[in-house]
């Protein structure tokens, strides 16, 4: 047993590692040990190896290269034949761009087109007018027009005055809180107050022959905000008065609005509850403020920031020095040229005035609104950190005419809806009824800044608003989209020159008609 599982054992081993032949196995069998392989015989093994490898890639390679071929072909049958059919088709079912089914809207390169066109045309109305007047700039005379007579100062004197109803308006609130006179009483007092607030200063204008149109207007123009400031500061403290009365006890801070204070950016909550507010501080801030709307707390920024300041300061200067040069080299010799043709009745002449006054107009009242309403009140709200910075909104996106009219002046709009549009509509009163009314008010406004400061009334700034009731009726009916923001715009261009050479032919009719 021993001998044959020496004998056994290392045929076994070696079965796992080399093929021999017949004769190897005999001569292992018999016990002998196999002689050592030559060279030649150790090539050979080599070589029959290889092919055997060899031959077993070749196969498998086949078999894959079969299967690439099975699985590809299709592919590239359907290649060829998307290919063959895109060199057929060459159109597809689609809008052009500027139709308004293709759902473009990236014309960005055609505002800017527009905007190099409307560069080169204006400079060339602005060449042809150098050329033809000269230079009509003179910074002296628009000295003077404010102070004609330097000795008196009307308009200054004016504005000085209007303390007095700003006092008055403090101290009958100041009675009315705590009780020494009824409501009733008060309200005459305030009713007197704001209706002399609107006479007194159109009397004073009338009356005085140094005071200038442009003074005039000035005047004019803080007596009507102050109009409006005051007649909310009577409101909005008769709405405390009636929430006292009704809980029987003073204003929380429930209805109050914290304010953050002081340049060093730290908040304190100094909240101010009625009759606390009626103070001399409290009551200049609001007359300064850049709002016409009053409450207990307003809004306020953490701190004054001096680089915002500065460039809105710069815009109010040099935005100020265009308008005037643009007045005095473009608008004035516009408006003398076409008083002829008004006075002849030529209406081809006057139509061809109309719009080449149009567009200088239309420039000068687009900077006096950046001028006014970002740069000027922005510049103030910035002075008082006063927060809510919302004088205007998208007018330019006006798709009606009431959309422009609630939102090119903030101000204005507010104070209309507070204390004249909703008040009337929980009345009762209709919504269009309540609109009309409201229009109707802005008509005489517009009459009364202009009509007293030329002392003479044709009431086409009156009629220029209340026709613009009609218009928006128009447009929102008929009009919509594009179209509407189309009739808004004309309604700016055109119809602001109309108005202005109604009234310089008037004007000049009534002051040198009589001499030419």
């Amino acid at each position: 047993m021993s001998e044959t599982a020496e004998t056994r054992g290392p045929v076994t081993r070696r079965r796992r590692t080399t093929i021999t032949s017949t004769k190897q196995t005999k001569r292992q069998d018999a016990g002998e040990k196999p002689p050592p392989f030559s060279a030649k015989e150790k090539a050979a093994d080599k070589v029959q190896k290889h092919a055997s490898n060899n031959g077993n890639v070749e196969k498998e390679m086949g078999k894959s290269a079969q299967q690439q071929q099975l699985t590809n072909s299709p592919k590239k049958q359907r290649s060829a034949v998307e290919d063959i059919n895109d060199r057929l088709r060459c159109h597809n079912l689609q809008e052009s761009l500027l139709s308004s089914a293709s759902g473009y809207s990236n014309y960005r390169g055609i505002l800017n087109w527009c905007v190099v066109m409307l560069v080169l045309s204006n400079a060339r109305l602005f060449l042809e007018n150098i050329i033809k007047y000269g230079i009509l700039v003179d910074p002296i005379q628009v000295v003077s027009l404010f102070l004609k007579d330097p000795y008196s100062w009307p308009a200054a004197c004016l504005i000085i005055v209007s303390n007095v109803f700003v006092l008055a308006a403090l101290y009958t609130e100041r009675r009315l809180a705590v009780g020494t006179i009824s409501e009733t009483t008060g309200l005459i007092l305030h009713l007197f107050n704001l209706t002399s607030l609107l006479i007194f200063p159109s009397a004073s204008i009338l009356t005085m022959t140094s005071i200038t149109p442009v003074g005039g207007v000035l005047s004019l123009g803080t007596y009507t905000v102050l109009f409006l400031k005051l007649y909310s500061y009577m409101d909005s403290n008769k709405w405390c008065r009636e929430i006292r009365q009704a809980k029987a006890k003073r204003m929380t801070r429930s209805y109050s609005c914290p304010i953050v204070a002081q340049s060093n950016g730290s908040a304190v909550n100094t909240n101010v509850s009625y009759p606390g507010n009626l103070t001399h501080r409290d009551m200049y801030y609001f007359i300064f403020a850049p709002t016409l709307c009053y409450q207990l707390n307003f809004p306020r920024s953490p701190r004054i920031r001096k680089r915002f300041l500065i460039r809105r300061l710069f815009e109010m200067l040099f935005l100020m020095q265009l308008l005037v040069g643009l007045i005095q080299q473009w608008m004035v010799p516009s408006v003398q040229n076409s008083m002829k043709p008004f006075q002849e009745m030529d209406f081809s002449r006057m139509v061809e005035r109309l719009l080449k006054l149009a567009v200088p107009n239309h420039l000068i009242w687009l900077i006096f609104f950046y001028w006014f309403f970002h740069s000027s009140l922005n510049f103030v709200a910035e002075l008082l950190q006063f927060g809510d910075r919302e004088f205007y909104r998208d007018w330019w996106n006006s798709e009606t005419v009431t959309y422009f009219w609630a939102n090119w002046n903030i101000p204005v709009h507010k104070w209309c809806l507070r204390h004249f549009y909703k008040p009337m509509l929980r009345k009762g009163v209709n919504k269009f009824l309540a609109q009309t009314a409201v229009f109707l008010a802005s008509a005489f406004f517009h009459e009364y800044l202009v009509s007293v400061p030329l002392k003479m009334f044709r009431l086409w700034a009156f009629m220029g608003m209340m026709a613009q009731v009609p218009l928006a009726l128009f447009v929102s009916r008929f009009l919509n989209g594009n179209y509407g923001n189309a009739a808004v715009w004309i309604s700016l261009i055109i119809g602001q020159p109309i108005a202005v050479l109604m009234y310089v032919h008037d004007y000049y009719v009534i002051h040198y008609g009589s001499t030419t």
